[in-house]
């Protein structure tokens, strides 16, 4: 796999001096800096240019988060789409493939690993820039992250109870699909759990 990630990664930085910059800062809410691209990722500046991807202690990122980077670069809509409902990632285009994997290894290992100890959840979440969404829910947790500037995730947790297991769902706005690909979206998830679960210790 890593092979093939490198071989995608060095595609992708053979055609970054092909990108058309001027819709980049208003419709993927990046900075554009000298010869390359800062693109906040859940919050931390990442600079993308032509001799590559720099993360924020300056080395290179793992291979699958330059390509969710490039992934979102070359994916730049010609207009921004306007913010639309929620929806599970079953319900984005093309997701189908994935579906079972996004359940079983993205959605169900955050509600066993924070079964009983929601306020971790939390606090876990709030370490990386979580934040309380803005929505009416019924869930005990809902907390959203900026996982890119137009690609937003929202995390949904409800502990168990006498009656039902623990339970969580990760949503993305309908739009989502513009800026990143079923497996972009698979790849930048499964960093946010890694992600918490390293932030709850």
């Amino acid at each position: 796999m890593n092979d093939v990630y490198e071989k995608t990664y060095q595609y992708y930085l053979s055609q970054f001096d092909t990108i058309d910059f001027k819709s980049l800062e208003a419709n993927l809410g990046v900075l554009l800096k000298d010869d390359g691209v800062v693109i906040p990722l859940f919050k931390k500046p990442y600079r993308i240019s032509a001799e590559g991807v720099i993360a924020p202690d300056g080395n290179r990122p793992a291979l699958y988060i330059s390509i969710v980077l490039f992934k979102y670069l070359y994916m730049c809509p010609d207009i921004r789409p306007h913010k639309r409902q929620w929806a599970s990632f079953k319900d984005l285009k093309d997701s189908g493939p994935l579906t079972t994997y996004f359940a079983n290894d993205i959605e169900r290992p955050v509600a066993a690993r924070f079964s009983g100890k929601k306020e971790d959840l939390e606090t876990a979440g709030q370490k990386l820039g979580g934040y309380p969404a803005d929505l009416e829910s019924a869930y005990d947790l809902a907390i959203c992250f900026d996982a890119l500037p137009r690609v937003p995730i929202l995390v949904l947790f409800n502990d168990a109870d006498d009656e039902f297991p623990p339970a969580c769902s990760f949503l993305f706005e309908t739009c989502a699909e513009k800026y990143l690909d079923p497996e972009c979206l698979t790849m930048i998830a499964g960093y946010l759990v890694e992600r918490l679960k390293r932030a709850e210790g």
